[in-house]
């Protein structure tokens, strides 16, 4: 058995903040049925690299789901969503605010039709001033505390390429949606989970909202800048933590030449061995931990004059032998040639019926007694028959649905 194994996810989700949190219900073991728009997720058509094949995009989000077609603004097709909704243990999207409700169906009416639901909406912001506001993911960084602290000092604001607002929202969708199943069986009634995807990036910000909190007792000692206003400054590639840490370059200098270093009080000494300096080791101005925070930048100077000499693999096996925490930087190509990654499970081949084979992401969570298979998404409405069928619905009738543009 799988974890999700039984349970009926009802997928009413598009583009990414959603389908990240049910793809992930599906590595899980749950029977994800994806209703889409007879015209399907816009994302099977956005930044397609092959003709009328379902985009990375889509691909990459939609694994082990099925998929239906249904026009709910039809009349027969609000029947039909509300025989699925009596059969679904879960329901979740992320439509703009109220877009469920115009359809005819509020909370208290899913409620009605189905005790048991478990409701989850993702939204850009919750229930205050910016609630109808439109939300991207660049969007939600900006506003959740993000952009503000990343970049350099002297430079703009900046987004991270990983997509925390989206995906990093629907990790969120999924921990809410799991402990409302778990209280369910405690209680037997459902309940309705939300998650704006500002909140959610203020929540992976918090260590951001500690260092503002700091600042009234000074300057942030772990950080390279030299002067601090009354607001976290952006302090480019530092830690910010208790050790303090810097990106240094390697050879031969190419864009992603460059591995990650983390100077612990226990490391200095070998840190020190290991660029040809030892003599700083004992060094007053350099020993310990205090005399070294005034001078990080000179710190991480002197360890990048010896690792602009040395590639950055040859840079890891000489730092992992004294036990020195550091990691190269590794390119999205180094990632998907990754061979470690490919034993892992955690970068995959996946066979897909029409563009043939892509490579994606596999699941992040690990269950001892719930092994993932990443199974290729579903073409569009490819199981209507399947999923209608055991609504009742014959097959004379699916043909007639779908001249008439239900399905």
């Amino acid at each position: 058995m799988k974890a999700l194994e039984g349970v009926r996810v009802l997928d009413m989700t598009h583009v990414q903040s959603g389908p990240s949190a049910t793809q992930m219900l599906g590595w899980l073991g749950a029977d994800v049925v994806k209703l889409e728009a007879p015209t399907g997720d816009i994302t099977r058509q956005q930044l397609r690299d092959v003709p009328d094949v379902d985009s990375l995009y889509f691909t990459m989000l939609n694994c082990n789901k099925r998929s239906i077609t249904l026009n709910m603004k039809s009349e027969r097709g609000k029947e039909i969503f509300t025989e699925l909704v009596k059969n679904a243990d879960i329901l979740v999207e992320n439509f703009g605010p109220g877009a469920v409700d115009r359809m005819g169906f509020s909370w208290e009416r899913l409620q009605e039709l189905n005790p048991r639901l478990i409701y989850a909406s993702i939204k850009g912001f919750g229930q205050g001033k910016y609630a109808k506001f439109k939300a991207y993911e660049v969007i939600a960084q900006a506003m959740g505390g993000s952009m503000s602290t990343t970049g350099f000092e002297d430079g703009p604001p900046l987004a991270t390429g990983a997509q925390i607002g989206d995906s990093g929202t629907g990790i969120h969708v999924v921990a809410g949606i799991l402990a409302a199943l778990y209280q369910r069986g405690q209680t037997g009634r459902g309940q309705r989970v939300q998650v704006a995807m500002q909140h959610a990036v203020l929540n992976l910000c918090r260590v951001k909202l500690r260092d503002q909190q700091r600042l009234v007792h000074g300057p942030l000692r772990e950080y390279p800048n030299k002067t601090f206003g009354d607001e976290v400054p952006r302090s480019g590639n530092a830690s910010g933590g208790g050790q303090p840490g810097w990106a240094v370059r390697c050879a031969p200098g190419g864009p992603n030449d460059y591995i990650y270093v983390i100077v612990q009080p226990v490391g200095w000494k070998p840190v020190s061995a290991i660029i040809g300096r030892p003599e700083l080791a004992d060094d007053p101005e350099w020993a310990t931990p205090e005399a070294r925070l005034s001078k990080l930048d000179k710190m991480f100077q002197l360890i990048e004059e010896w690792t602009i000499r040395h590639d950055k693999w040859t840079v890891l096996d000489r730092l992992n032998a004294e036990n020195i925490p550091c990691g190269p930087i590794l390119s999205t190509k180094e990632l998907v040639e990754d061979q470690s990654l490919r034993e892992e499970g955690i970068v995959v081949s996946v066979e897909h019926p029409q563009r043939g084979e892509f490579v994606t992401v596999g699941s992040p969570l690990q269950l001892s007694d719930s092994p993932v298979d990443v199974r290729t998404p579903p073409l569009l409405g490819e199981h209507n028959q399947e999923i209608y069928g055991e609504l009742g619905v014959s097959a004379d009738e699916l043909a007639e649905l779908k001249s008439n543009g239900v399905i």
